[in-house]
């Protein structure tokens, strides 16, 4: 029976200085980056739209001028809020940190603004909202078969349980799932969090430590778009999905 949650807030990760993404983020920050007519954000917002999310929290650092202007004047929902920090990058953990007073008490989204993907037949964030259990998670995470992906090249990041419960690859070996830049968060999983920069896999691994830290496999295609030719390969592949 579908449970699924109603989560209205959400995190668009756009701070980051896109570096592998030279030369094209020269000028243009990285959540701009147009695919097939579209950018990062603005695909990342209509998945968050679709989703029934209301409130969308962005940080901005690099050009983040650009980046604020852009979100701001975006029509339709989500609403976005700006956290700024221009004066000091805290990486992905201390940015939503520093966001969580603008996020609430309840389950957000957390969005990659670098991460997309050609859906599948159910969105993959009501795949997220359906298999969230709040009372046995402090974190769900949408997880791609890392062969199943366009502009991945890792090896995988975590082995999962037949109940969901993630595991970090282990040392010298290719793990099945990669984590496909989309999740669901508690905001309990910032309890006691360090006050400056700091990774989110941080605090993957004390969840994974308390038995806490879930995934959920998507369906369609993951197109991970962190490089110049990550971005050819992604629109090919979403030109080559509405044949």
């Amino acid at each position: 029976m579908s449970h699924k949650t109603n989560i209205r807030r959400a995190m668009v990760l756009a701070a980051g200085m896109g570096k592998r993404m030279r030369p094209l983020t020269a000028t243009t920050p990285k959540p701009l980056i147009p695919v097939c007519g579209d950018a990062l954000i603005d695909r990342a917002f209509d998945k968050l739209e679709a989703a029934g999310v209301e409130t969308c929290v962005v940080n901005v650092h690099y050009l983040a001028d650009l980046v604020e202007v852009h979100v701001v004047q975006r029509p339709g929902l989500p609403e976005a809020i700006v956290s700024d920090e221009r004066g000091v990058l805290l990486d992905t953990g201390g940015g939503i940190s520093k966001a969580l007073p603008l996020l609430g008490e309840e389950p957000f989204f957390l969005l990659n603004s670098d991460s997309s993907w050609i859906e599948g037949v159910t969105p993959n964030l009501d795949h997220l909202a359906d298999a969230w259990n709040p009372d046995e998670m402090d974190a769900l995470l949408l997880l791609s078969e890392y062969v199943e992906s366009v502009g991945y090249d890792g090896k995988g990041d975590f082995v999962i349980d037949p109940t969901g419960r993630l595991e970090r690859r282990p040392e010298r070996t290719i793990a099945p799932f990669a984590y496909a830049g989309a999740a669901i968060l508690h905001p309990r999983l910032f309890d006691g969090c360090p006050q400056d920069a700091f990774s989110l896999n941080r605090l993957f691994d004390v969840a994974i430590e308390r038995g806490r830290l879930y995934g959920v496999q998507m369906e369609g295609l993951w197109l991970h778009v962190g490089t110049p030719e990550a971005v050819d390969e992604a629109e090919r592949a979403i030109r080559n999905s509405t044949r």
